[in-house]
């Protein structure tokens, strides 16, 4: 199919879209104007006494609680919805095992706090976690570190040259023989 038939029928598909789009929006505009013709006509309150204006006010406020009653159960209900729809669809998740996780944060809190939120306020002793720690000393690795490169070097000069070869062919047979 050519790129301008496409370019057509897409068009035409869009226009026709369009129609459709308007011709509801019309439908309704139509319906809500007979909801309102059958359900609220006119009020003529010319030539009216006060009482039948009190009463006539009485009436609406009535209509008025039942519209607001209604309303407000159709929102319970709605929510309700919702809710039992959000339910199952982490059900749904859990079943087919691709469980979102939410967002964590990282929240530092020292051995402290944790003890005072769990004993409460009663809670005076510190706790120094650091202090039980296995502790390295330096001065034992930084011998053994100079005392090897010490050791590599004379091995160099000492193995260097026709002799050092010999010495190690030497030392490598010697055990057998």
């Amino acid at each position: 199919m050519s790129a301008s038939r496409k370019l057509m029928l897409k068009s035409m598909m869009v226009a026709r879209a369009k129609e459709e789009l308007e011709q509801e929006l019309e439908e309704k505009e139509e319906e809500k104007a007979k909801y309102l013709e059958e359900n609220a006509p006119p009020i003529q309150t010319a030539g009216m006494s006060l009482a039948e204006l009190q009463t006539l006010c009485q009436e609406l406020h009535a209509k008025i609680d039942v519209v607001d009653e209604e309303r407000y159960n159709t929102e319970a209900k709605v929510l309700h919805n919702t809710r039992q729809i959000k339910d199952l669809n982490i059900k749904v998740l859990d079943l087919r095992g691709k469980f979102k996780r939410p967002n964590l944060r990282r929240v530092r809190v020292s051995a402290d706090a944790i003890l005072r939120s769990l004993l409460g306020s009663k809670h005076k002793v510190s706790l120094d976690l650091r202090a039980n720690l296995k502790s390295v000393k330096k001065e034992d690795t930084e011998k053994e570190k100079t005392t090897e490169v010490s050791d590599w070097r004379k091995n160099v000069e000492a193995m260097s040259g026709m002799e050092g070869r010999k010495k190690m062919f030497d030392a490598a047979m010697g055990p057998q023989q």
